[in-house]
């Protein structure tokens, strides 16, 4: 029997809304936290953190190496929680940063990180200046972090429709990530036979827009799922 090489990409999504007390500019304790002073200071210590330092053991339960997550997987941070992450937890923060340029190195010059929409914001129930604010933002917030332009962008909750596409081609975005049900059915490239895929619980395939949206320009989406084929997407 043939081998068959197999593929698997994990993509981790981080976020934090602002915890700020807006009169004050400061986090104040928060006691379902304890014992941190706060919800930011809690994840970061017990995910982000330790996502940094990840201990690989060998059956008698001994470290063997430790490594860096996030130079392994696609990711991305919330530009609010990058922005508490700077000031509060730096050392997370210049990890992150460095396991975008070690990852960039393992995967042919692909950086692990890509950005989000700035706030997290439904963006298909925005309105299209907002949508185009969000994404704009987004992309500058990165690019000011990561030194790179981003070539993909997480939206929040995958919550995408045409025009939200259309944005993101719009910025030159290359692919964003949907939930396994969003696409609705699906073709082989150079196929006119369409596939039903709205009950699937995954879509194994990498999905692509392709000349239909508003401006005809294209744009590729991945799901949860390995890679096999590429398709046309027809619908969210």
């Amino acid at each position: 029997m043939q081998k068959q090489n197999r593929f698997l990409c994990i993509h981790a999504h981080f976020y934090q809304p602002p915890r700020e007390n807006p009169w004050l500019e400061e986090i104040e304790i928060q006691d379902s936290a304890y014992p941190y002073h706060d919800w930011n200071e809690r994840v970061t210590a017990e995910c982000y953190a330790t996502n940094l330092t990840a201990r690989i053991q060998d059956s008698s339960n001994q470290i063997t190496r430790i490594v860096n997550n996030y130079a392994q997987i696609s990711f991305n941070f919330g530009p609010t929680l990058l922005s508490w992450a700077k000031v509060h937890a730096p050392d997370v923060y210049e990890g992150v940063l460095e396991a975008d340029r070690l990852s960039a190195k393992r995967f042919s010059g692909h950086g692990s990180a890509i950005s989000q929409a700035y706030n997290h914001m439904i963006l298909p129930l925005a309105n299209r200046r907002d949508k185009e604010t969000q994404v704009k933002w987004g992309i500058a917030d990165f690019e000011s972090r990561f030194g790179r332009r981003p070539e993909a962008m997480w939206l929040p909750e995958t919550a995408v429709d045409l025009d939200t596409l259309e944005v993101l081609a719009a910025e030159v975005v290359s692919y964003t990530i949907l939930a396994p049900r969003q696409a609705k059915a699906v073709r082989a490239v150079g196929s006119d036979a369409w596939t039903d895929v709205s009950a699937e619980r995954s879509t194994p395939v990498a999905l692509m827009c392709a000349g239909c949206l508003p401006a005809g320009r294209s744009i590729y989406s991945s799901t949860t799922a390995p890679f096999r084929r590429r398709s046309r997407l027809s619908n969210y």
